[in-house]
């Protein structure tokens, strides 16, 4: 079996407690984990944005915010734990050292975050490396990777392949702050060019788009790695 890591947006997973996708998720994480190595480290999303936004009213710093992100990744975690049932390790990890134990289980792995001033991108990124992970999937609200922000430049170019030191270049100009929502952060992409671990960019709107990637290779999305060999399928 290879080992997968996945980096599932919140603002996928649980845009808002109303709207969560975890119901069509579940199913497809389940075949996955048939298959590989599971580990799916869980993001924050609409609702601890909301939290962050409560914190930055009350005049409290950055580390504080970025601690209540953290819990609510958490949470989020646990949802997702208990709607996979016995599929999951019934516990959130809450460091790698952990999640490696926890995976002697044979079942799959939740975190959500660990240290104030690292996204879950990032956590999940250097949980990759420590696995030895076949590939790093980042699961996000876009569908792969820009030149610039397509929302703001309408000349944008979009990537279907691209090397480390071009996301770099890429994600190297966007600050850094408790619940900011970008493509990948900075620290996510130093991890993955030091690593040489391949990293899958996808659209997770539709939720059998990443069973497909793993399982078929077909898929929307953008490829970073700096060898040219099929990454996907699995």
């Amino acid at each position: 079996m290879k080992t997968v890591v996945i980096s599932l947006g919140g603002s996928i997973l649980i845009p808002s407690l109303e709207k969560n996708k975890i119901r069509e998720y579940v199913p497809v994480l389940e075949e996955i984990a048939a298959h590989h190595r599971l580990f799916v480290v869980v993001g924050g999303g609409g609702e601890a944005r909301r939290y962050i936004t409560v914190v930055r009213t009350l005049g409290i710093d950055e580390g504080t915010s970025d601690e209540i992100g953290i819990l609510v990744t958490r949470l989020n975690a646990n949802l997702l734990i208990a709607a996979l049932g016995d599929a999951a390790y019934p516990k959130v990890a809450e460091s790698h050292a952990e999640a490696k134990k926890f995976a002697e289980s044979r079942k799959i792995v939740i975190m959500g975050g660990i240290t104030p001033g690292q996204t879950t991108d990032a956590v999940a990124a250097v949980l990759a490396e420590r696995v030895g992970a076949s590939v790093f999937i980042n699961v996000t609200s876009v569908d792969g990777i820009y030149s610039a922000d397509p929302k703001k430049d309408k000349k944008a170019r979009r990537y279907d392949t691209l090397t480390p030191q071009q996301l770099l270049d890429i994600v190297g100009v966007t600050a850094l702050t408790a619940g900011s929502n970008t493509v990948l952060d900075i620290v996510a992409a130093r991890i993955v060019e030091r690593s040489h671990i391949p990293l899958v960019v996808l659209d997770g709107r539709d939720p059998e788009n990443l069973s497909r990637a793993i399982l078929t290779g077909k898929f929307t999305g953008s490829i970073v790695s700096e060898k040219k060999k099929k990454i996907l399928p699995l």
